[in-house]
């Protein structure tokens, strides 16, 4: 080998001050995210230990199986969760946000911002700002929407945001990270009943704060993991944050141009509420495109959606006009359809919104 094998030489100080940073400026926040060593629900299973407790009221947003997932993690923790449900093929509509709000009152308002699970994206700004409004502790789960959709983190005043490195960022499964407010590490710290010397634990993870360098790498960073995010982070900035939204929203757009060439509709209802990240197609009781692993970037649905619908993941590498293509002539061969009218149909969009 000409090149040094770096797996097992730990991260740097120098390497984990670029992770944070180049987190931060992606989140657009000035200050330093937690880095958690695993997938991102680990990230957003501590949120919830940490925010839930008796006495504490809880707005949550339900409009796919993670929504239920957080409820359930802030039930665990004693607190009094409201549950704001739709369909799962509609995005919440921000007045039933309100309403639950107003008549509920309470201290902190969870939602997910891209249900990649049911192809469907919630008006996530709109939401922070009713939120804010009545000066509540905002919990975003943006673990597929970071790189696939807006999100300014600190102009919008959101306290907690869950970051997945393997969906838009394209990178590694084994580290994400959670974005805190200075509100938000207050709300965690009058937590009496927030967890400690725990892997759940965020105020075990505190950063140094603004400005300040830190003074060591956290020992459990898993560092193949770091370094493959710090260079899927670069990738970004050297592409442009921007045009890398631009390159999943063209996916979006060509991908559905894709599947109504072949006859069939998107799942979710609303055009105006579709996702960046995924495509998800109604099966509509066609016997064909039932499937039971994926093929490619085609997916079968998750749980309660299994046999109601397919998930185009079009997110990360596979936001191009190749990745499109292949999902569309995947779902084409499944109906036994020629494919050239809807990857035609596909190339059209993608070269008017280039």
């Amino acid at each position: 080998m000409s090149q040094q094998y770096k797996g097992n030489i730990p991260l740097t100080l120098s390497e984990y001050d670029t992770l944070t940073q180049l987190l931060s400026r992606i989140l657009s926040t000035k200050y330093p995210p937690v880095i958690i060593p695993g997938e991102a629900i680990l990230g957003i299973e501590a949120v919830a230990a940490g925010i839930s407790a008796p006495g504490r009221t809880i707005v949550n947003v339900v409009t796919g199986p993670y929504g239920s997932l957080f409820g359930q993690w802030l039930e665990r923790g004693g607190a009094t969760v409201i549950e704001v449900k739709v369909p799962f093929d509609e995005v919440v509509p921000v007045e039933k946000v309100a309403a639950a709000i107003e008549k509920h009152k309470p201290s902190a308002l969870s939602f997910v911002q891209a249900e990649v699970v049911t192809g469907g994206s919630n008006p996530a700004e709109e939401i922070i700002k009713i939120a804010r409004a009545h000066n509540l502790i905002t919990v975003s789960d943006s673990v597929s929407a970071i790189g696939g959709e807006p999100l300014l983190v600190d102009e919008w005043g959101v306290d907690f945001v869950a970051v997945g490195a393997q969906k838009a960022l394209a990178g590694p499964n084994g580290i994400s990270a959670v974005s805190i407010s200075p509100r938000g590490w207050e709300f965690l710290e009058s937590n009496a009943h927030a967890l400690r010397n725990s892997i759940l634990s965020l105020l075990d993870l505190k950063p140094s704060g603004e400005g300040t360098a830190p003074v060591r790498v956290p020992p459990n960073i898993p560092t193949l993991e770091a370094r493959a995010l710090i260079l899927a982070l670069t990738a970004i900035e050297s592409e442009g944050l921007e045009q890398v939204i631009k390159r999943h929203e063209q996916a979006a757009l060509s991908a559905i141009a894709g599947i109504q060439a072949l006859g069939l509709e998107p799942w979710q209802k609303d055009k105006r509420t579709y996702s960046t990240l995924t495509t998800t197609v109604r099966i509509a009781g066609e016997e064909k495109l039932h499937i039971d692993q994926p093929i490619g970037i085609v997916a079968p649905g998750d749980g309660e959606l299994f046999g109601q619908l397919l998930r185009i993941n079009h997110f990360g590498g596979n936001a191009s006009l190749a990745g499109v293509e292949e999902a569309v002539a995947t779902i084409a061969a499944l109906l036994n359809q020629d494919h050239e009218q809807a990857v035609q149909a596909v190339r059209l969009i993608w070269g008017k919104t280039t």
